[in-house]
């Protein structure tokens, strides 16, 4: 059987490792705090659910250990990791650092950065989420920006478990709006990337394949300068691959999730028709990010259980297999944790390891 390169997001929130998290969740172990603290909203509403591992911190090396094998045993062959610079530094970043790369089991996957270079809100925080109030700006000036690719380059890239595709540092960018804002325009944010490939070239290896998260149609319309709009840049800049975040980026997700798959195959269509970057499908397991706040956000998946999900798996499955340019058979996944979004592999006492087991049906058996 083909091999497939099934990579879930991980958000890296559920540790108490790192201090700043502290402001947002004060009890000391990360969003799980939101998590435990959620009720049902309504009668039927699918809370609170609980993780069949617990409230573990995925900073420790012994729990992802557990994870990579999860991961591993069910085809997640690589995760995503949401990598953050805030205040001149980096955020969130212990996840990786002291959780998987010291698994002695590390070597059973791979893993590459998305640079989740968006505005950090009060959105995090229950008691301010409605707010939005900006907390730290994502984006960063050309100075900034070649301290946080050098940063990748020297700390991640030569690992032997970062994921490359031909040799190459497989690199997804997060907000291509926020960057173009912080770097100046669109000629100053293409001369970056440029800047960032010759030193990834520099750094001894092939090339850099950098990557793009895309949103709707809509918003892919919007204008970065006068002239340019960020399809326009997409195709003049060169990306070699783009994907989905989530399906909440394109579709109303307030709906049962086999009406959302028809929405999803339309979408797959039009970025064929439309961007020249090859694409990358994306899975998502759901939506729900109601745990996240305090009064009712209606827009919640429903009918998202294993069986559906499979097919979802089916559908990604036949775009890799009919789309032969790919130059990898990478399939993304919403996500690895995303509980406060309510789109996650982890097992649960909703479905148990249902949703690891339709990965596995589709891609490993």
């Amino acid at each position: 059987m083909k091999n497939y390169d099934i990579a879930a997001y991980i958000w890296p929130a559920y540790t108490g490792d790192e201090p700043r998290t502290h402001i947002f969740w004060p009890d000391g172990y990360g969003e799980w705090q939101t998590v435990r603290a959620m009720k049902p909203l309504f009668q039927g509403h699918q809370w609170p659910r609980k993780p069949l591992w617990g409230y573990v911190n995925e900073a420790d090396p012994y729990v992802m250990e557990m994870e990579i094998n999860a991961a591993a045993d069910h085809g997640v062959n690589v995760f995503i990791y949401d990598w953050y610079w805030y205040d001149n530094r980096p955020f969130l970043e212990q996840c990786l650092n002291n959780g998987f790369l010291k698994a002695r089991n590390n070597d059973r996957m791979k893993f590459f950065l998305m640079w989740a270079n968006h505005t950090a809100t009060s959105m995090w925080d229950k008691r301010t989420a409605e707010m939005h109030t900006p907390i730290w700006n994502g984006a960063v000036d050309r100075k900034t920006f070649e301290t946080i690719v050098n940063r990748a380059i020297d700390n991640y890239f030569s690992h032997p478990c970062y994921y490359k595709i031909d040799g190459k540092p497989v690199y997804l960018l997060f907000d291509l709006i926020n960057l173009v804002g912080g770097l100046g325009g669109v000629d100053e944010t293409k001369r970056a990337l440029e800047y960032f490939r010759e030193r990834t070239v520099k750094a001894g290896f092939p090339g850099l394949e950098l990557h793009l998260t895309i949103r709707s149609r809509e918003y892919m319309k919007r204008k970065l300068d006068e002239k340019t709009d960020i399809f326009t840049f997409i195709n003049e800049t060169g990306f070699d691959g783009v994907t989905h975040y989530q399906y909440f980026d394109f579709a109303d997700m307030g709906r049962p999730y086999p009406e959302i798959l028809e929405d999803v195959k339309r979408e797959w269509a039009y970025i064929d028709e439309n961007i020249r970057a090859p694409y990358y499908p994306q899975v998502s397991l759901g939506w729900d990010a109601n745990p996240r706040y305090n009064r009712l956000h209606k827009d919640i998946c429903v009918e998202n259980t294993p069986e559906n999900i499979r097919i979802a798996c089916e559908m990604a499955k036949a775009y890799v297999d009919s789309h032969k340019s790919l130059k990898a058979p990478l399939i993304t996944v919403n996500s690895w944790n995303e509980w406060t979004e309510g789109s996650y592999l982890h097992p649960d006492s909703l479905y148990g390891y249902g949703y690891l087991e339709a990965i596995r049906d589709v891609f490993k058996k």
